[in-house]
């Protein structure tokens, strides 16, 4: 069990009473969320995947484009990282909140499925998922669990069972579009809900570090939970800079259990 300082309990304890209140809560997560699964983030000081490389040079649509070989050296590490984790307690403290109805929603920027793997059941990716590869050529759709244990062992670019040409990560890449199905899903749940937990995004990516904004404007409470400021943490109702995997757990307990 974590010991929190005073100041961190009685907010844990407000942000427990905000969703007893709350009548339709969503959660916003970021990359900070899954750090204690293993998994990179992208800017963290020194570990963040982009204080090593530039990601338009790697993590783009046009390297993959022009350049195939490039993003897959990249991402041939992270995928493993992916592939290989867990969910951390965090995780799964979501998908309870979710099954005893006390969340109706979780939009995430991250692609690991963890979400999903922890047992939550209504999940709107917004930088799409690794579950599928796609091809470039012909558009076949694959499930990646049939080709990523060998690109993990062998490096080689998983190429599609139809026409051989390269296929791509269902995932968006710098220059992509969000996938507009789940774009206006989240924006949906934005301007619907009354209650809104961000963990562990820094809300610097746009289009969707705006959606905390969209539910602010028509009322909502804010709850923070990330390990940096952020742009909203002046609006928020309660902003803890603490490791998700810690408080989450400890929000959690209160609002199921008293």
């Amino acid at each position: 069990m974590t010991s929190f300082p005073p100041q961190t309990l009685s907010a844990i304890d407000f942000a427990a009473d905000l969703f007893r209140q709350a009548k339709h809560a969503v959660s916003l997560t970021g990359a900070g969320l899954s750090t204690s699964s293993g998994i990179p983030d992208f800017r963290s000081t020194g570990t963040g995947l982009w204080s090593r490389d530039e990601p338009m040079e790697v993590a783009s649509l046009s390297t993959f484009r022009t350049a195939p070989e490039r993003f897959f050296d990249w991402f041939r590490p992270l995928a493993s990282q992916i592939y290989n984790a867990q969910p951390n307690t965090a995780h799964l403290s979501l998908a309870k909140l979710e099954k005893a109805g006390r969340i109706h929603s979780i939009i995430t920027q991250n692609i690991d499925m963890l979400h999903q793997k922890a047992g939550s059941q209504t999940v709107i990716e917004m930088h799409g998922t690794m579950q599928t590869l796609t091809c470039t050529q012909c558009y076949h759709k694959v499930e990646s669990a049939l080709y990523l244990d060998a690109f993990v062992e062998n490096g080689k670019p998983p190429r599609c069972p139809q026409c051989s040409n390269i296929l791509k990560p269902d995932v968006i890449l710098f220059g992509e579009q969000l996938p507009q199905a789940a774009w206006f899903k989240a924006q949906r749940e934005a301007r619907h809900c009354d209650l809104m937990l961000v963990i562990g995004s820094s809300l610097e990516v746009l289009p969707v570090a705006g959606l905390p904004m969209q539910a602010l404007d028509r009322g909502a409470h804010l709850i923070i939970v990330n390990n940096v400021p952020t742009y909203l943490d002046v609006r928020a109702d309660v902003v803890l800079t603490e490791d998700a995997a810690a408080v989450i757990p400890a929000i959690v307990e209160k609002v199921l259990n008293g």
